[in-house]
């Protein structure tokens, strides 16, 4: 399929609260937000790259990394219930009432300080090449979830799926979980809110090194030792 001009949107509002400011934290050196940013521009893949807030001081950092902030997010979709799509749905429908149209748009995340280029490439092509809805990487559970098991409040343990027991990992189909980094979609299923993993929904995998969600100050902490291993001394 053809994907036309293409909008990358990074949606960053300003209410962190497990960990404070966290889109504008610094990381590396940088605002945890510019990371992102910095990808999609060496991509080279989109005719605008945007930053979606309510927040003026991410929408200054945003802008000092690169990024355009053309228009501010409404308080609508800006608190934490908000779904991403209503996000894309408005940030795709402003620019339309504009008189401006992308046809492809690709959602990163603020905080993906592992994006690269390259896999910003790599989920373009698959998208501009299969009959898929959306594209987006995931990376397999380091653990076969045919063995979890669940604790209750005494410290109990059983397992999810008993009947695995005895099964050796090996044999155990690989799960995977989606990696929190991008979606690639077209502009219609921003405005149809069609949720990410519905249909024709393609993926493409990465290594656990690549793959570091931040939560949590611990998660803060992976991140930053793999982005030292991925990219020693950048800053």
């Amino acid at each position: 399929m053809s994907v036309g001009r293409a909008l990358a949107v990074i949606p960053a509002r300003g209410g962190s609260r497990r960990i404070p400011r966290k889109n504008i934290r610094l990381f590396a050196g940088r605002p945890i937000l510019a990371w992102p940013i910095k990808a999609a521009l060496e991509s080279g893949l989109f005719a605008t790259v945007m930053v979606s807030t309510e927040d003026e001081e991410i929408a200054q950092v945003a802008r000092e990394a690169g990024a355009e902030t053309p228009f501010l997010r409404s308080l609508d979709t800006a608190d934490d219930q908000s779904a991403l799509l209503d996000v894309l749905a408005e940030v795709v429908g402003t620019y339309r009432a504009q008189g401006d149209r992308f046809e492809t748009v690709c959602c990163l995340l603020p905080t993906a300080t592992l994006v690269t280029a390259e896999r910003l490439r790599t989920g373009h092509d698959m998208f501009a090449t299969g009959a898929f809805d959306s594209v987006f990487p995931v990376t397999r559970f380091p653990a076969p979830i045919q063995r979890a098991l669940r604790r209750d409040d005494q410290g109990m343990i059983s397992m999810f799926q008993p009947e695995h027991y005895s099964s050796r990992s090996q044999d155990l189909e690989p799960a995977y979980h989606d990696a929190g980094q991008f979606y690639w979609m077209s502009d219609q299923t921003c405005l149809d809110r069609t949720p990410t993993f519905s249909g024709r929904a393609g993926s493409f995998v990465l290594d656990e090194t690549e793959v570091q969600d931040i939560d949590t100050e611990v998660d803060w902490r992976l991140a930053e030792l793999k982005h030292q291993l991925l990219h020693p001394g950048e800053r």
